[in-house]
């Protein structure tokens, strides 16, 4: 009988012993699958990011479209919005000093007086938000 008694306790322990590695697989399966999640949101979070509008915005700085702005100015915020993440392709010229209500001198002396201003090749001006049809016309830049 105690050999009997001793076979079930033995096996008993080899089932607790699965058990516990079940558990063991089980944690570490999902403290992989979070440390997934949060790399994949790293990943996602810090990559390039490519918009539409990127082709268009450096097809217009090639061409030598420039825009003057004030990072105070709300039709300069709309139409940096315009573009999304595209815009930073845009030759942009930062009027303001920041801190103050100031403008750089170097856009006093270009005669900039209202914001956004536009400046095309050829030395046309636009004072103003611009629609981006508009700007496509002015610089022969295709919109996708």
């Amino acid at each position: 009988m105690s050999e009997e008694r001793r076979k079930r306790q033995q096996e008993r322990e080899r089932q607790e012993q699965t058990a516990d590695y079940g558990k063991l697989f089980r944690k570490l399966a999902i403290a992989v699958l979070i440390a997934a999640a949060f790399a994949a949101a790293y990943y996602l979070g810090t990559r390039k990011r490519t918009s539409r509008l990127d082709g268009f915005a450096k097809c217009m700085a090639t061409k030598g479209a420039k825009m003057y702005g004030l990072y105070w100015c709300p039709h300069c915020e709309e139409q940096k919005e315009m573009f999304g993440s595209a815009f930073r392709y845009v030759n942009y010229v930062e009027c303001g000093i920041k801190g103050e209500r100031k403008e750089e001198p170097s856009c006093i002396q270009a005669g900039v007086k209202q914001f956004p201003t536009w400046e095309f090749p050829g030395g046309e001006r636009h004072e103003g938000t611009l629609p981006l049809t508009t700007l496509a016309q002015k610089t022969g830049c295709s919109l996708p």
